[in-house]
Formats: structure tokens, C-alpha cells, sequence
């Protein structure tokens, strides 16, 4: 594996045990196995890492809810199928919850460019949902709903909010 690909594996990691602000550039350095020139090259900054990470992250996720919903045809069915997607990164990672949210609770309110990509990753989840329904009321609705469920699965460590956001959702669309 590539340096570059060593530092943001380990970020992935270190960010999600963590947290970002407790995660410190000389750590990372030392457990992605690269030199400090090495780190540099790739990042100018620890903000300029965590921002390739969100990058990373959103790609990673979208393709992830892609391939768990590609097979779903009817809207309803994609919506709920997504529901079931948050169900199975739970399980796949341990209620690790929303990177982004994550990071955004431990960023200065003026941090304009990890916020801006926190942002854009939160606008194309809605922009799923508004093109799944074509309603935009009622992909905001869902929206809020899907956002809640990340949360609260994750403060409670249980699937149980996303459930009950399904039977939620049927009223709603079906």
C-alpha cells in the first residue's frame, strides 16, 4: 500500500477511536509507517488530511448505499432499502455513526474548509433522496429522518430509531 493510502487508513481509524482533535499528526506518522517528509508531501496540514479523508469517506459511502440499493427499482422500496443500509454499516462498523457529524462536533466553527466538505457530503445525501422521491418536502422529511437514526443509533448503540424511521416512512410514501 502507498503512503498516502497508509495515512488515510490510519486516519479512518485513529479519527473513529478518538476523535479528530485527539489524534495527532506524529501518531499517525508512526502508525501509518511513513516517514514525516513522506507525510508532508501527500498533506500540508492535519486540516488538509482530514479534509482528503472526508473526501475519501463520502466516496466510499455513496458507492457503499449505491451497491445496497441498486437492486431496488421501486422509490419506496430504494428508500426503505437505504434505511436498512445504516442497519448494516451498524453492524459492519460497529455504530461508528457519521464521520462527518463526528468531525464537525470537534471543528472551530470557522474551520470554512473541512465544514465546506461536511456540508457538500450532507447537500448530495438530500439531493439522494429529493431525486429518489421527487417530492422535495418529502425527501426533507426522509432526510431527517435518515440523519436522526445515524445519531441516535449510534448514542444508543441500536438499530431500533432506524425501525421505527421504516414503519415512519411507510405512513409517509406508501
Amino acid at each position: 500500500m502507498l503512503p498516502k493510502e497508509r495515512i488515510l487508513d490510519t486516519v479512518s481509524v485513529l479519527f473513529h477511536k478518538q476523535g479528530y482533535n485527539a489524534t495527532g499528526i506524529n501518531q499517525i506518522i508512526e502508525e501509518a509507517k511513513v516517514a514525516k517528509a513522506s507525510f508532508y508531501q501527500h498533506f500540508k496540514s492535519k486540516e488538509d488530511l482530514c479534509v482528503a479523508f472526508l473526501n475519501q469517506r463520502h466516496d466510499y459511502w455513496f458507492n457503499e448505499l449505491e451497491k445496497f440499493t441498486v437492486n431496488e427499482k421501486d422509490s419506496k422500496l430504494k428508500i426503505l432499502a437505504s434505511f436498512d443500509f445504516l442497519i448494516f454499516m451498524n453492524q459492519k462498523e460497529n455504530f461508528r455513526g457519521c464521520s462527518f457529524l463526528n468531525i464537525l462536533s470537534e471543528i472551530a466553527s470557522d474551520n470554512v474548509k473541512v465544514l465546506s466538505v461536511i456540508q457538500s457530503h450532507k447537500f448530495d445525501l438530500r439531493k439522494y433522496f429529493k431525486n429518489i422521491l421527487n417530492d422535495e418536502i418529502l425527501a426533507a422529511h426522509v432526510y431527517l429522518l435518515f440523519e436522526s437514526s445515524i445519531v441516535e443509533s449510534q448514542l444508543f448503540k441500536s438499530n431500533d430509531l432506524i425501525e421505527q424511521s421504516k414503519k415512519i416512512i411507510q405512513s409517509l410514501i406508501l
